[in-house]
C-alpha cells in the first residue's frame, strides 16, 4: 500500500514539473500581455504587474526585507520582443537583460535572467474581478431610510 501512495505521489508531483514549458517570445508575449500577475522573487522582492503589448509596466513591488510598497511605472517600449528573446531596456543598466520564460501551469510562468537560472521570479495571473467578489461586504446603513426623529 505504501509503495502504491509513493508511485502516485511520484507520478503527480513529475507530471507537474513535467508540464514547466518554455515559451517562444511570441507565445511568452501571447499568454502575459494585458493580464495582472502577482509575483514573488528569488530575493524575496514581491508585488502586483502588468506588463501591456506595448512593452510598458505598471504596477507595485516591495523590496525584501521592508514593508514599503512601491506603485512602479515602466513607459513603452521597456519589454521589448524580439524574434529570439524578450527582453528589458532600463534607463542606468549597462547591458540588456534577457529572460527565459517558463509557462508553469495554465496560469502561471517563471522568468529567469538568461544564463543565470537562480535569478527568477514566479509570476501568478491574479483575476481583479474575482479578488472583488471575494472581499467581505462592508455593511453601511441604507441612506433611504428615514431616521426617527423626535415629536417637538
Amino acid at each position: 500500500m505504501l509503495v502504491r501512495l509513493a508511485v502516485v505521489c511520484a507520478c503527480v508531483f513529475g507530471a507537474g514539473a513535467a508540464f514547466a514549458q518554455d515559451l517562444s517570445p511570441e507565445q511568452a508575449r501571447a499568454f502575459i500581455a494585458g493580464k495582472l500577475f502577482a509575483y514573488h522573487c528569488f530575493d524575496g522582492t514581491n508585488g502586483i504587474g502588468r506588463i501591456f503589448a506595448d512593452g510598458s509596466v505598471v504596477g507595485t513591488i516591495r523590496p525584501p526585507g521592508t514593508n514599503e510598497v512601491r506603485f512602479a511605472h515602466l513607459p513603452p517600449g521597456t519589454i521589448r520582443i524580439t524574434a529570439t528573446s524578450v527582453c528589458a531596456s532600463l534607463p542606468g543598466l549597462p547591458i540588456e537583460p534577457c529572460f527565459r520564460v517558463q509557462r508553469m501551469d495554465y496560469r502561471s510562468f517563471r522568468g529567469s535572467i538568461s544564463g543565470l537560472g537562480f535569478a527568477y521570479c514566479d509570476f501568478y495571473q491574479r483575476n481583479a474581478r474575482a479578488s472583488l467578489i471575494r472581499r467581505p461586504r462592508v455593511h453601511r446603513p441604507d441612506a433611504n431610510v428615514a431616521t426617527a426623529r423626535p415629536a417637538p
